[in-house]
């Protein structure tokens, strides 16, 4: 299934605080280049192009949709179509900066530490991630499209475990950089809405698994998924669902 960016932008501020905390831990002056690899809408991109107005930033991401409404956030920064897999700068990058993108990429003992060797001298690589597939949003999905009823047609979507743990990308990335950091931080997200997670996942977590249904499996399965999420994040007194999501954040310095 396509992107949607403005079903993806509907939670723009909580998806954008992380973003803004891996920015917030970068500690380069004056960067050449910039990219922001799995830009999505550009909207994390123009706060990398305010903080470095000097560089060239350029935007890398494989949605077509997505690329379009990037292309109207900045005219200043230079919007690439590229697969988050494959992509190779040209030439090595001051800063390579993913937010929220690389979980979907595979193969992460190979693919950081060749990322890290695209970095110039003295440059940096920022990664956040997502690290919530343990989560009862997740399992959910992973319980429908492993039942009777979904197997046969979603064994191909199950990405149980698309984040190794800290530890490991220490140990993929230390013999590419100077210096590593790692931490991990669990937003305590307040949602509005009727079953808000499951408003958040369809935008993002669950594209894969509804892209491989055709339009009537894809509403059944979308309505069981509906039914199964509440259980698990019931609304407090006030209205409101609370949404524990841990996400994992690199800074590896070369």
């Amino acid at each position: 299934m396509s992107w949607d960016p403005g079903r993806y932008l509907r939670f723009a501020d909580q998806r954008l605080r992380p973003a803004l905390d891996l920015l917030a831990r970068i500690d380069l002056a004056s960067p050449e280049t910039v990219v922001d690899l799995g830009c999505g809408a550009g909207n994390v991109t123009a706060h990398l192009k305010r903080r470095w107005a000097g560089a060239i930033v350029t935007g890398v991401d494989n949605s077509p949709e997505m690329l379009e409404t990037a292309r109207a956030v900045d005219a200043d920064i230079r919007w690439e179509s590229g697969e988050l897999s494959t992509w190779r700068p040209a030439q090595p990058v001051t800063l390579i900066y993913s937010n929220a993108a690389l979980h979907w990429a595979d193969n992460h003992a190979e693919l950081f530490p060749q990322l890290a060797g695209c970095v110039a001298e003295g440059g940096v690589l920022a990664v956040q991630m997502p690290h919530q597939n343990g989560a009862p949003s997740h399992q959910a999905a992973f319980k429908l499209a492993k039942s009777a009823r979904w197997k046969n047609r979603l064994a191909r979507q199950m990405r149980e475990s698309p984040v190794a743990e800290p530890q490991q990308y220490y140990d993929w990335l230390m013999p590419h950089a100077s210096a590593v950091d790692i931490w991990e931080t669990e937003y305590l997200q307040i949602m509005d809405g009727a079953n808000p997670i499951a408003d958040w996942t369809r935008g993002t977590f669950l594209l894969p698994f509804l892209g491989a249904l055709d339009d009537d499996e894809r509403a059944a399965f979308e309505a069981e998924y509906r039914c199964l999420v509440p259980q698990a994040y019931p609304k407090r007194n006030d209205g409101k669902t609370l949404f524990p999501f841990r996400r994992l954040f690199l800074i590896a310095r070369r």
